[in-house]
């Protein structure tokens, strides 16, 4: 797999921070993109002390021209991973009358950053590598974006988080039909809980926690390997298939029972 160029998101905290840490090599160059500039330092700094040529680029990926404009000054890309995003839940309801709720400025921040986010990400870096000759895999690049598997499920919880990682999902796995052809690799990591700064505040158990550096390394195997969704730990992500296929009313009897994400038991995410 040819990545000699590497573009990453959210790389100054969590998965996006691993997989510059693991990417990062002498004669390999990282773009790397985060809103906060103190740690995205920190991540440039010891992917420096690793060999690799590093750009950092202070952004929001939810600021669509901005984002163009960085993704077409690196001139050429072999990989880009889409990591940034943001998560939380549902509030306590404020009445006894009253039921759990999100937001609305969170709703729309969510989608804002973890679809849209991943959109003005995507587009770019497609645009620029349908321009690129092939390398010599018959590829021109690969493009991974993180969805989760809370977007298989209409968890009650979580949901605009939700909804925005399965549009991810659907948009990187159905563009990729077509991408393929170009030599375009368009992935969707359908992943599970992992231990980042992210999930480390939240009150409840989180069944199939995955170590993040663990969660790079699949990561890049199934990039290798040209897989068009990447998807860890495959139980959980069974089992909550399988509870998308149950009547509403089944899924949800089960949902409220549990502590997994109940309203009040995620810290509330920043927004700014």
């Amino acid at each position: 797999m040819k990545h000699n160029t590497v573009l990453i998101t959210g790389a100054s905290s969590g998965l996006g921070r691993s997989l510059a840490l693991t990417l990062a090599r002498p004669g390999r160059m990282l773009h790397l993109g985060g809103r906060n500039e103190t740690r995205l330092m920190e991540t440039a700094r010891q992917c420096i002390s690793r060999g690799a040529g590093v750009d950092i680029a202070r952004c929001d990926v939810a600021d669509r021209q901005t984002m163009a404009e960085w993704v077409k000054s690196t001139g050429q890309l072999d990989l880009v991973l889409a990591c940034a995003g943001i998560t939380g839940g549902t509030r306590k309801p404020e009445t006894p009358d009253d039921a759990p709720y999100e937001p609305d400025e969170q709703v729309r921040r969510f989608f804002a950053t973890n679809m849209d986010g991943v959109l003005n990400t995507v587009l770019p870096a497609m645009a620029l590598m349908r321009r690129q000759p092939r390398a010599a895999d018959g590829m021109r690049g690969r493009i991974c974006a993180i969805s989760s598997v809370a977007g298989l499920v209409s968890y009650p919880g979580t949901p605009s988080y939700g909804a925005a990682k399965a549009a991810v999902d659907r948009f990187m796995v159905a563009t990729g039909g077509n991408m393929k052809r170009a030599g375009i690799l368009c992935s969707s990591v359908v992943c599970g809980f992992l231990n980042t700064p992210m999930t480390a505040q939240n009150r409840f158990p989180m069944p199939g926690m995955t170590d993040v550096d663990n969660a790079s390394r699949r990561i890049l195997r199934g990039l290798r390997r040209n897989e068009r969704r990447i998807v860890f730990p495959l139980w959980l992500a069974a089992g909550s298939r399988f509870m998308d296929l149950l009547p509403i009313r089944l899924a949800e009897a089960y949902y409220t029972h549990q502590p997994t994400g109940a309203a009040g038991t995620m810290p509330e995410p920043d927004l700014s």
